[in-house]
């Protein structure tokens, strides 16, 4: 995604049926709040999308105006985004199947998520699940996100919990980061009525 070439054909995909839906949320969002919302990777499910993985916050990678790829993307030029990429392969998870967002989706210049974000957040993922018909799981990915569960369950969804992808995970809890494809894994034979 660091290439202009890639991203402009990605830009170029925004408004194709299976994504459009969600980037009319996203152009909502951008209005509403302050802070960068990343637009969805239209190479993946889109709102045809079975599980949707949810992550904590964008990070700066995606965040268009400080250079990154203005996309919440498994493509993105960071180390989570790569181990992310590399996890979904080797949990056998098609990109066709998923859609990744963040429980707060809005990049603000910081990590942190606070408890008004937070419950921002959650209302945003209740609206977006409104836009995936086909959705049969979410993957709350890292701590904050598994902050969102209670609130979430009320969708009569199943709710998977995996560690974060990160290298703060990688480098502090080696053991939880080298869990995460079985955690997926788990997910995906879940959704999918076993392996």
């Amino acid at each position: 995604m660091s290439d202009p070439n890639v991203r402009e054909q990605r830009e170029r995909m925004l408004y194709l049926p299976h994504i459009a839906p969600l980037t009319n949320y996203v152009e909502e969002l951008r209005q509403a709040r302050a802070g960068d919302v990343p637009y969805f990777d239209p190479l993946d499910g889109g709102v045809a999308a079975k599980l949707l993985f949810l992550f904590e916050k964008p990070g700066p990678m995606t965040s268009a105006r400080r250079g990154g790829s203005g996309f919440i993307s498994r493509d993105n030029d960071d180390p989570t985004a790569e181990a992310t990429f590399r996890f979904m392969a080797q949990a056998g998870i098609r990109r066709d199947i998923t859609v990744i967002w963040n429980v707060v989706p809005w990049w603000n210049e910081t990590r942190k998520v606070t408890g008004r974000e937070l419950r921002e957040g959650i209302r945003c993922v209740r609206e977006l699940i409104t836009l995936l018909p086909s959705l049969v799981g979410v993957v709350m990915v890292g701590n904050n996100a598994a902050r969102a569960g209670d609130h979430l369950a009320e969708a009569g969804l199943p709710l998977f919990q995996s560690f974060h992808p990160s290298p703060v995970v990688k480098a502090s809890a080696r053991q939880k980061w080298d869990r995460i494809p079985s955690q997926w894994a788990e997910a995906m034979a879940a959704v999918e009525g076993g392996p």
